[in-house]
């Protein structure tokens, strides 16, 4: 029990407390209240830097909370409906690789989405589990991935019964999100942890009509990105657990392994606050997003060449986050990332993404009318500006042999050579387009030519490419010799 209710954000109070004290500062960080470092300061503020402070005994210590930072991890768990709530400072990466590593063991085999974030796959190789991979439903005509269907659960289970858990995105990075509450059944059924990355899902648990978290359908830990959805500063996420699938006592010894012991201030306040305000604000506030989000829907399925995807345009069972403005170019005959482009040099719009055939724009609690207006009148002008030139075809779904266990690769003696020339060995490294971090090619995995053209088609389009030592993936690692899985 805590003594405060969801009105109250009692680690942002007692840093306020702190501010108004005056203190002498001679602890660290080194900038003492932002005098050390007037440019920045000057710019930030005074307010943020007087918060960037260290553990002291009257705010408590992330790594052993047993005060304030403790009362606001009771009173977020209350408000997602879990039993435990742990605030992570390393994003949810953080909480993606600790939820894996308390769940699983070396050796373990873990049932999961091969279009999971690249934290899973550094998990798996900090974890030493074994993946068993599932491929979720691919639209061909919008040319994005849908969610995993219940029954590819129930086949990998009775293939697998000795994996431990299933890992589940709810939603994906485009908004879709599985049949979870059957998924969640059937692999409690075989005496499987559920964990969820609801990276783009933590307002879930605020509206009647958006999907439902995992937790409130039984999950047994959820990592949550508070920053992308839910009003809190980068980096500041939540990992959330219920029931005793997995042992608390695990879970906290690992974030510990994995979180830093300077744990920012200014990121737990600004979590503090922000499950204040869904807790307390929340449904009015998702309301007025979804009303924003169906407008910005309805307007653009309005302009010649874009097609913003709908629910009615998601095959059933799978759901779409209204907050997910997901829009095909496809028969603009241009690709997604040039079109994201031409958005931010002529009309100031940073989307969230983009890909060959689609745009992202994600419309969030911070939103106004007028700033989608913007973003509808600016794409009626770039629709009469860019008249179609036939149709994108952007090739199949990639998916790669696994020869090794990721662990395995990574550790495995490599060498680097050119990404032409290695077509059929095995890479030693990811290979991904950033955002949405989701790995083209794993550590382990056989290196394919449809992979090396995909690489560099994506390239050619000024992607964001990440995850090999080459900043240019011009070379690429890959293994000395070959492993069994």
């Amino acid at each position: 029990m805590t003594k405060y209710t969801q009105n109250d954000a009692p680690l942002f109070e007692a840093l306020k407390n702190y501010v108004e004290e005056n203190v002498y500062a001679f602890h660290v960080p080194g900038h003492k209240h932002g005098k050390g470092n007037r440019e920045f300061t000057q710019y930030v503020g005074s307010a943020v830097m007087g918060i960037d402070v260290n553990s002291m005994e009257d705010l408590d210590n992330l790594a052993n909370p047993v005060g304030v930072i403790e009362e606001a991890h009771k009173l977020a768990a209350k408000a997602f409906g879990a039993d435990y709530a742990y605030f992570l400072v390393n994003g949810t990466t953080s909480g993606i690789q600790a939820m894996i590593m308390a769940a699983t063991e070396p050796g373990d085999k873990i049932i999961m989405p091969r279009n999971a974030h690249k934290s899973a796959f550094s998990a798996l190789i900090l974890s030493g589990a074994v993946p068993v991979y599932l491929y979720p439903e691919i639209d061909e005509d919008l040319d994005i991935a849908l969610g995993i269907s219940a029954d590819k659960v129930q086949e990998a289970i009775l293939a697998n019964p000795d994996a431990k858990a299933v890992l589940i995105l709810n939603p994906t990075y485009y908004g879709i999100t599985s049949e979870l509450e059957k998924i969640i059944n059937v692999a409690h059924e075989n005496n499987m942890a559920v964990l969820c990355d609801e990276a783009h899902g933590s307002h879930f648990y605020f509206h009647p009509d958006m999907p439902h978290g995992g937790i409130t359908l039984g999950a047994d830990i959820c990592a949550l990105s508070i920053h992308k959805t839910g009003g809190s500063m980068t980096q500041s996420s939540l990992l959330l657990s219920k029931g005793n699938r997995v042992e608390v006592s695990s879970i906290k010894s690992i974030l510990n392994l994995l979180q830093s012991t300077s744990a920012s201030y200014v990121l737990m306040a600004s979590l503090d606050v922000a499950r204040k305000q869904l807790a307390t604000k929340g449904e009015e506030m998702l309301m007025k997003v979804i009303e924003l989000s169906e407008y910005a829907r309805e307007e653009i399925n309005k302009i010649d060449g874009l097609k913003a995807i709908t629910q009615k345009d998601i095959m059933s069972p799978y759901m779409l986050d209204p907050t997910k403005l997901v829009i095909n170019v496809s028969k603009t005959g241009m690709t997604g990332y040039e079109i994201m482009r031409e958005l931010r040099l002529k009309y100031h719009i940073q989307l969230e993404m983009a890909d060959l055939s689609n745009i992202m724009a994600i419309i969030s609690l911070g939103d106004e009318k007028d700033d989608v207006e913007h973003l509808i009148r600016s794409l009626k002008e770039f629709a009469k500006m860019n008249k179609n030139n036939g149709e994108i075809t952007t090739g199949n779904i990639i998916r790669p042999e696994v020869i090794v266990a990721p662990r395995d690769a990574y550790y495995s003696k490599s060498r680097s050579i050119l990404l032409d020339d290695a077509e059929g060995e095995i890479c030693a490294e990811m290979i991904m387009a950033y955002p949405p971090g989701i790995p083209m090619i794993c550590p382990g995995e056989r290196i394919t030519k449809d992979i090396i053209e995909r690489v560099k088609l994506l390239k050619r389009q000024h992607c964001q490419l990440q995850g090999t030592e080459d900043p240019n993936i011009d070379h690429i690692k890959v293994l000395g010799h070959v492993y069994k899985v």
